[in-house]
């Protein structure tokens, strides 16, 4: 699941990086703001495009594996012959991939941003010449752990989500070849879905504590400034 996926993760990472700052430069270039270009790309990586677009091919990729072979393993009743022989197939068929899909997807999340910042960097000296100390020096400026954190806990739950997903509808597939399609098909396609989903919550849940945060800020700012006036 992991360095098997890498490749695929690491090119899409790459051209993801490339395009967003080829297509984002000439409109902060109108406004002046080009310096900002590489602390943009970096927020818009981390925070969404990285974890979501990376959930999306790991879906495509694990989630349709996950239950094709579960599904082919009941088709051919591989999860039977477990079951009788004493062995519990829930055990080592199922929480093995669920587990390793919600660890190995935050990881692969992390190795894309990376990727991703560079080939942003790569983007930018496309039309000129740039350092690599002032360009990450920028990142690091216009990024905070309150941009990595929520993005890296939410994969977790892409992980496991896409897991769960690839698991039930390959253990619980119809008999025949043609259920292992339709397994293979349904896991990817719920997947996709529940990232969104998952997604959208994670958001809201982020705007929320970010508001709470800001409210408090304001309220020790204006605290402080009373009791200087005092």
């Amino acid at each position: 699941m992991g360095y098997k996926s890498l490749p695929l993760v690491g090119i899409t990472g790459f051209i993801i990086g490339l395009v967003l700052t080829i297509q984002s430069r000439p409109t902060l270039a109108k406004f002046g703001a080009e310096s900002w270009l590489p602390a943009m790309v970096a927020v818009s990586i981390i925070r969404e495009i990285g974890p979501a677009i990376t959930a999306l091919i790991f879906a495509g990729k694990v989630g349709s594996g996950i239950g094709a072979e579960l599904a082919s393993m009941n088709v051919t009743e591989q999860i039977n012959a477990m079951q009788v022989s004493g062995t519990n197939p829930f055990k080592f068929l199922v929480v093995t991939r669920v587990l390793s899909a919600t660890l190995m997807l935050p990881i692969l999340v992390i190795l894309s941003d990376a990727i991703g910042l560079l080939g942003s960097f790569f983007a930018i000296n496309l039309k000129g010449s740039v350092q690599r100390f002032p360009f990450f020096s920028q990142i690091f400026q216009g990024t905070e752990f309150n941009d990595l954190i929520p993005a890296t806990i939410k994969t977790f739950f892409f992980g496991f989500a896409i897991g769960i997903i690839g698991c039930y509808k390959g253990y619980y597939s119809n008999k025949g070849t043609e259920g292992v399609g339709k397994a293979a098909n349904s896991a990817v396609v719920i997947a996709s879905l529940m990232v969104f989903i998952i997604d959208m919550i994670a958001v809201q849940i982020t705007s929320l504590f970010q508001a709470k945060s800001g409210i408090n800020k304001l309220i020790a700012n204006t605290s402080n400034m009373i009791k200087d006036e005092i």
